[in-house]
């Protein structure tokens, strides 16, 4: 797959929903959460009732359990081992609705998962198949989207994309992990940015999520683009028919040193990594089309035991969640 044909799935990795954004001293540009919505719209089309991005998927039903572990990092409720039921969206890249899912452009693909506590109230949790994040920053991404769209293949060389990449080597760093799983149930999905977990004791960790399948299975490219254009949602129909599908949630815990303000820059792959809890996918949603249009997750919508870390990225998020929220709910 080429750089200039996965460059623009990039975009997939915000996971687009809602959230209204969060004045913060390291947010320089409060319009860049519109100005992100704004090129996707350019790059992908606006389209009634979708996402900007990530608006072809799933939804699902299920539970989640907290495994013994979890309780030593976070006093969250989440946690508690009580189950405690979840809607999940499974997604493809792009704001494309009809993207094939075996296409290169439909990755990253994308797992956002909605928790209900014992007390109503709700945490999210919104993460997808890159291993880190291509850029550190909103603006820098703004100028990633703003650059593919100024760089036609009739571009004089170096195009905007080239002179981008060239200073910015975590973009064709995070790019290279891109593969097409042969189910939505056989791909790892990552948290690219990092929280703080706090105990009972007010012990402080810092943390990124990851939901690990029971196994990875990933296609040639060649043998992704033969398969039908629906291939990974008419699987998990057929798998969650014979029986739920299951990840196990871990944190892989920091140490000092390690960077948690920025989701560009992977930790190291000798970091602890302790079990959060199963997450058991169980159904699809009976109008999954209907259901993912009203559906918010939140990457920046916490709870008690969990707090944000200070990556500016997640801010950002969640304020481009909400302008693309309102376009398609208008």
């Amino acid at each position: 797959m080429s750089l200039r044909k996965t460059l623009p799935v990039l975009a997939a990795a915000l996971a687009l929903a809602a959230f209204p954004a969060r004045a913060q001293d390291n947010s320089s540009d409060p319009d860049v959460a519109t100005k992100l919505v704004d090129t996707m719209n350019k790059l992908f089309g606006q389209h009634a009732g979708f996402r900007a991005n990530h608006a072809k998927g799933v939804v699902a039903t299920g539970t989640f359990v907290g495994a013994p572990e979890a309780a030593s990092l976070s006093r969250a409720s989440l946690f508690s081992g009580a189950k405690i039921p979840v809607v999940a969206r499974f997604s493809n890249a792009t704001g494309l609705p009809a993207v094939p899912d075996g296409a290169g452009d439909a990755n990253p693909h994308g797992l956002a998962v909605k928790f209900t506590l014992p007390d109503g109230s709700e945490t999210d949790m919104v993460t997808n198949s890159l291993p880190f994040f291509p850029v550190r920053t909103g603006e820098e991404f703004l100028a990633l989207l703003t650059a593919v769209g100024s760089s036609p293949k009739d571009a004089p060389k170096p195009t905007p994309l080239e002179t981008f990449v060239a200073g910015h080597p975590s973009v064709p760093a995070a790019l290279g992990a891109l593969r097409t799983p042969d189910s939505y149930l056989h791909e790892q999905y990552n948290g690219v940015n990092a929280f703080i977990l706090v105990n009972k004791d007010g012990a402080r960790q810092a943390a990124r999520y990851v939901f690990a399948p029971q196994e990875v299975v990933h296609l040639e490219a060649a043998d992704a683009a033969q398969k039908p254009a629906d291939f990974l949602a008419d699987d998990l129909a057929a798998r969650l028919r014979q029986g739920p599908g299951t990840f196990t949630l871990k944190a892989q815990l920091a140490e000092p040193g390690d960077d948690i303000l920025d989701g560009s820059k992977p930790w190291p792959k000798e970091r602890k990594l302790v079990t959060l809890g199963t997450l058991t996918i169980e159904a699809l949603s009976p109008d999954s089309l209907e259901a993912q249009k009203k559906l918010l997750f939140l990457p920046g919508a916490l709870t008690d035991g969990i707090e944000p870390s200070g990556d500016p990225l997640v801010d950002v998020r969640d304020g481009a969640y909400a302008v693309s929220f309102a376009r398609r709910n208008p």
